[in-house]
């Protein structure tokens, strides 16, 4: 879809069109928008309607949610993202809203595209009629796995409601909710095909829907279910890692074998700022929002694949970003690397580049950058970007299907050979197979790094250390930033933030009080 500029134009007239219109005294046809009454009468009318369902998905959004964690920080104070990551948020947060609403805004879309779809009687591709079915589908399912992970138990939503009725609803039970998920996916997976070609390329596919019910299941701790679905996308055969990590986030990877599913953007057209939102400052003032931590840093191996604080790793405190696994330089800015303007980066205090901890607010306080999405050809117009924003990657299948057989403790080859696949099936990516024979918990400490160094700043750590119960151990306290050299003494950057995490509060945000306000059916979450 990237590279039809009329998948835009069909936006526009869905985003019209998705509303009914209300007779006026006259009963005449509104000129301003596609009425209820000329549409839903023609294939293609189907066609422009899924077509508009896609801009509901997740975005350039996702790359806030590892900043609530260990592995990356909010990096103005003032942001309204901040106060999550200090614990000092309530339901007033616009995060929190916004989170729920747009969810929210998908499914109601959805749901009055499948109230009125089959309302057309002129098809000419029953197939291609369809599949619109299953895409849809399927991007309500991912709305509802999104909201489960961010909010716990929320109302479960299938058809078009009067106003009155949205205010009486309840919130289903995450049992309720990943039984619809698991039966839609599965659903729609049958009417959807392996792949795309032109103009297509970037619709939900198979491969899509069986990723997704994997991660679903992964997440509502159904195991077996999480093996054999991800299971069901590797034996697919069309899918398979990208040979180079270092430019799996470019425009020339766009589209590449890995991608199950992402946000198509075109610059100029439908855009994203993601430059601007994460490069380093020197970088036309790019705004470093989001930033690694040294925390999320250090769980990155030395080349030799052991941890560093193992003794026998080689890691030099003095030089502790030489001789690491290739992904830490290929997903974080690093002292001395090229940025974008052809400039090198050096963030440390005493270094007098715009770059340098403390020079503005703006700059990252830790030191570090974000490197995923940043590209060169972003440089001349940081807020206009055309970068695909990938949600589902096969590294991640992998990666599920290993954690789903360890945690339901079938352990056998199959496991190893996924993670080790991950661990150095690129051409950039060769750290040392693990070794067979370990035991459940040694397998389960080593997937859970392995989905950190793998998936870094993509926006599933959030969903990892709330379902893992980790949050409350790794977050809290003190954030600290990159290690530099003053004066022959070596230094690590403190960051002026002191995290807070309560559980059991924090594993889940607050429903919005606004959608409290107008619905007080909705419970509040434990702590709330």
């Amino acid at each position: 879809m990237k590279n039809s500029v009329v998948i835009y134009l069909l936006l526009l007239i869905a985003a019209g069109m998705l509303s009914s219109c209300s007779k006026d005294l006259l009963d005449t046809v509104p000129n301003d928008r596609l009425s209820e009454n000329v549409f839903w009468k023609t294939q293609s009318d189907a066609e422009v309607a899924v077509n508009s369902l896609y801009r509901d998905l997740d975005g350039q959004n996702i790359l806030a949610w590892d900043a609530f964690t260990d592995i990356a920080h909010v990096n103005q104070p003032f942001a309204v993202d901040a106060f999550i990551e200090l614990g000092t948020y309530d339901a007033t947060s616009s995060r929190v809203l916004s989170e729920w609403s747009n969810a929210y805004t998908g499914i109601t879309a959805t749901n009055n595209f499948l109230g009125n779809v089959d309302r057309i009687q002129t098809v000419t591709d029953s197939v291609a009629f369809k599949r619109y079915k299953a895409e849809a589908r399927v991007l309500r399912a991912y709305q509802y796995v999104k909201l489960t992970s961010l909010y716990g138990p929320v109302p479960l939503v299938t058809t078009t409601l009067s106003i009155s009725d949205a205010r009486q609803l309840k919130r289903a039970s995450l049992a309720e909710i990943y039984d619809f998920v698991d039966a839609e996916l599965t659903a729609a997976a049958a009417g959807l095909p392996l792949s795309y070609t032109g103009a297509n390329v970037g619709r939900i596919t198979k491969g899509a829907a069986l990723a997704l019910k994997a991660r679903a299941d992964l997440y509502a701790g159904r195991y077996a279910a999480a093996a054999d679905a991800a299971k069901s996308v590797m034996d697919l055969r069309v899918y398979s890692l990208y040979p180079q990590y270092q430019n799996l986030f470019s425009y020339k990877a766009e589209n590449n074998s890995e991608v199950i599913l992402d946000k198509q953007f075109i610059a100029s057209v439908y855009s994203n700022s993601v430059f601007n939102l994460l490069a380093p400052y020197s970088q036309k003032s790019a705004q470093s929002t989001y930033v690694p931590t040294k925390k999320g840093v250090d769980q990155y191996q030395t080349a030799n694949g052991l941890d560093i604080s193992d003794p026998l790793s080689g890691y030099d405190p003095n030089k502790p970003y030489v001789n690491r696994d290739p992904r830490l330089r290929f997903s974080v800015f690093l002292d001395g690397d090229a940025l974008p303007s052809g400039a090198v980066f050096h963030p440390a205090p005493n270094s007098g580049t715009p770059d340098a901890v403390g020079n503005t607010y703006i700059a990252s306080t830790t030191g570090f950058n974000i490197k995923k999405y940043v590209n060169a050809e972003d440089y001349a117009n940081p807020s206009n970007n055309g970068i695909n924003i990938i949600l589902i990657r096969y590294a991640e299948v992998l990666l599920t299907y290993a954690e789903a057989k360890i945690e339901a403790n079938t352990i056998d080859q199959s496991v190893y050979d996924a993670i080790n696949a991950v661990r150095n099936g690129r051409t950039d990516v060769k750290l040392p197979s693990i070794a067979s024979g370990l035991s459940q918990s040694q397998l389960r400490a080593i997937v859970r790094k392995e989905r950190v160094a793998e998936l870094a700043f993509e926006g599933l750590h959030l969903q990892d250390v709330r379902r893992w119960k980790t949050a409350e151990a790794l977050v809290p306290g003190a954030v600290y930033g990159i290690t530099y050299t003053d004066n022959g003494t070596v230094k690590v950057v403190q960051v002026a933030v002191n995290r807070a995490f309560t559980a059991p509060k924090h594993y889940l945000w607050p429903v919005p009080q606004t959608e409290r306000d107008q619905n007080p059916n909705l419970e509040l979450n434990p702590g709330w």
